[in-house]
């Protein structure tokens, strides 16, 4: 049976680093990262890839809309 992996990207020039996404994260996948963006804002980060399902709770809530979320179907 095929399983669905995900992954995000995220487009950091524009995430304000609300953390509105981190706590919608089943997995635990997402954090805030320590590094900052040009506007001066911790941005949202993939801390543990792997474990994304590619449910989209994360890009659903974002209120500006940076997060994009990808699936795939993988044999497992």
């Amino acid at each position: 049976m095929a399983k669905i992996k995900g992954t995000i990207v995220v487009d950091i020039d524009k995430c304000k680093g609300c953390g509105v996404c981190v706590p919608t994260c089943p997995t635990k996948t997402i954090a805030l990262g320590r590094e900052v963006n040009g506007k001066g804002y911790n941005y949202m980060q993939a801390v543990n890839p792997d474990t994304c399902t590619g449910c989209t709770n994360c890009a659903t809530v974002c209120p500006d809309t940076v997060i994009t979320v990808y699936r795939v179907k993988v044999e497992g």
